[in-house]
């Protein structure tokens, strides 16, 4: 992969797979990257725009309780921010990442709605019970469930993803979604709405996020094969499958190389901000989608079609 970028400047080359011609592209980033993952967001430069002024709410979510694992920063905030401005408390289950959470939890209470913030482990079954149990006690129910959390590590081929790294993408990536999806589905009612974030490297398969696409396929068919389960309840599951968005996941991901490349291979030449997928969460956790389950929504920017 080749490319020449100037930060701030919106004309830059890329030359990436063999037989795509270079085109031109806007960068999101300059080189950077994080040890940590899931990473954090106010470590960011640019910091990613995860709020449209220009998007106005219209109550499609009044009074509803949202839970959003991950919603500290990234898309999980967007939807976040989001669902507040459309009339909803939200509920946030996050590792580590205070900092995030609680600049999370302050622009939610200036809209006017409550934030709950709870810090622990989504692949512990106790803190999955403890996330119903916190939600229940403070707001009384739960409309709609996000599962968001998430973590990839780039790895050049399958001997060098070890034991333990598997086990971490597995467990927090499948096993958090499973347990915190059974923990929460006997308090959803009639109307109810399931979440899950897949990703566009499921469909086609990116050579250096194996375990990761792994994972990302499996909430594929777990979308699929719940939404049949639960249609008859009238609770609709589907899921997101999102292109390259500029979040924390990606700097605490990939070497600093090739932040700048990220998204040039979309049909549209360019990644995308949280702000633009929250329109889509919105849908999906509203009336609007009444007759939506079971399906994957890809916001890519036309990196994959069809």
């Amino acid at each position: 992969m080749q490319y020449d970028y100037q930060f701030g400047n919106k004309s830059y080359n890329y030359c990436g797979k063999v037989g795509i011609q270079s085109t031109k592209y806007e960068i999101m980033a300059p080189e950077q990257e994080q040890k940590k993952q899931p990473g954090v967001e106010y470590l960011m430069t640019p910091k990613p725009i995860f709020d449209n002024p220009n998007y106005i709410g219209s109550n499609k979510l009044k009074d509803k309780v949202a839970i959003i694992t991950g919603g500290d920063s990234g898309l999980g905030r967007a939807a976040a921010i989001a669902f507040a401005k459309e009339g909803a408390n939200v509920v946030i289950p996050y590792l580590d990442e205070h900092v995030d959470a609680n600049e999370t939890k302050n622009c939610i209470e200036k809209i006017g709605r409550k934030c709950l913030l709870l810090s622990g482990d989504i692949t512990d079954k106790k803190f999955c019970k403890k996330i119903v149990e916190c939600t229940l006690e403070n707001f009384g129910k739960i409309d709609i469930l996000v599962n968001n959390a998430g973590v990839q590590y780039q790895a050049d081929s399958l001997e060098q993803i070890s034991d333990s790294q598997f086990d971490r993408t597995m467990k927090v990536n499948i096993y958090g979604m499973f347990y915190l999806t059974r923990e929460v589905l006997p308090y959803l009612k009639c109307g109810a709405s399931i979440i899950n974030l897949t990703s566009v490297t499921t469909f086609y398969g990116d050579p250096q996020l194996i375990d990761y696409v792994t994972t990302k396929g499996a909430i594929v068919g777990f979308t699929r094969a719940l939404a049949r389960n639960l249609a008859l309840k009238n609770i609709r599951v589907n899921a997101i499958a999102p292109g390259f968005f500029w979040t924390p996941l990606q700097p605490a991901c990939w070497v600093k190389e090739k932040i700048p490349s990220l998204g040039a291979d979309a049909a549209m030449a360019r990644g995308a901000m949280p702000y633009e997928l929250a329109p889509t969460f919105v849908f999906l956790a509203s009336n609007d989608s009444s007759y939506l389950t079971g399906q994957v929504i890809h916001n890519n920017g036309g990196q994959v079609m069809g």
